[in-house]
């Protein structure tokens, strides 16, 4: 579950710290090389904050530059590489998606919510009949929104009623493709099916050709800490059928998961 930020008192408070987080996470993959006056469009700041911000995050050795444009350096990979090598989900659920991987030859993952997006943190991927891998350019660390995506909806549907009324009236979900649901009345029906039936079947709404089923993963408290779901092509099995044999196994290793999350 995605918890909202406790409050912080104003002396507590680094603004140059997060001005400086809010420079670097101003990269993506929609603007991969930014300039300062990009870079302060994207982080709200003033273009010579940004400026300064730059100069000092490629001096430390997290950005590249070419005088004029900047990009992330391989060091900002310290982050997730601690956090993959310390973080108890990631190292809990990674045997189980393997074990899934090997049983049914399909591919696996493992999401938190961040956010408007997902995150995968866990995967454990198979090459399917000689298709490219699945789903396309999804890795360790990748994030996806968190509407279009079957761990994303579970997520969502997950929160108390409260919260995800809330996160409608402020979300402005993008049209990925045709079958995209993208109106907010449409997806708060969805979820609330997603939450009564306890698992969420997502076809073509993220990736044209791919389609995920997820469940939720709880601890012993009942709490939603991530999601996992099987992802396929959707020429190779139809969703029926991973609802018959692939569900029941989704459900079964979050039951086996709970007591140690």
């Amino acid at each position: 579950m995605h918890d909202t930020p406790a409050a912080l008192a104003h002396a507590d408070y680094i603004a140059g710290l997060a001005k400086g987080l809010a420079v670097l996470e101003s990269f993506d993959t929609e603007r991969q090389r930014l300039n300062a006056t990009m870079a302060a469009q994207r982080a709200g700041i003033t273009r010579a904050a940004a400026r300064r911000h730059l100069l000092t995050l490629a001096h430390l050795g997290y950005l590249e530059s070419d005088g004029a444009y900047y990009w992330l350096a391989p060091k900002v990979l310290r982050f997730s590489g601690a956090y993959m090598a310390t973080a108890r989900l990631p190292r809990v659920v990674q045997p189980e998606l393997h074990s899934l991987a090997a049983r049914t030859g399909l591919s696996f993952s493992c999401a938190v919510r961040d956010g408007d997006f997902v995150v995968i943190v866990a995967r454990s991927a198979v090459r399917e009949s000689g298709d490219r891998l699945l789903a396309h350019g999804v890795h360790l660390g990748s994030r996806l929104p968190v509407h279009a995506t079957s761990t994303g909806r579970v997520l969502l549907a997950a929160l108390p009623e409260a919260e995800r009324a809330a996160w409608l009236a402020q979300a402005e979900p993008q049209r990925l493709t045709a079958h995209t649901v993208s109106d907010a009345a449409a997806l708060a029906r969805v979820l609330g099916e997603v939450r009564r039936l306890d698992y969420c079947i997502e076809a073509q709404e993220h990736e044209l050709g791919v389609q995920a089923l997820a469940v939720p993963l709880r601890d012993m408290r009942g709490r939603t800490l991530a999601a996992i779901n099987v992802v396929t092509a959707t020429h190779r099995v139809e969703a029926p059928w991973l609802v018959r044999q692939v569900l029941p196994l989704l459900q079964e290793s979050a039951r086996l998961l709970r007591p140690l999350l």
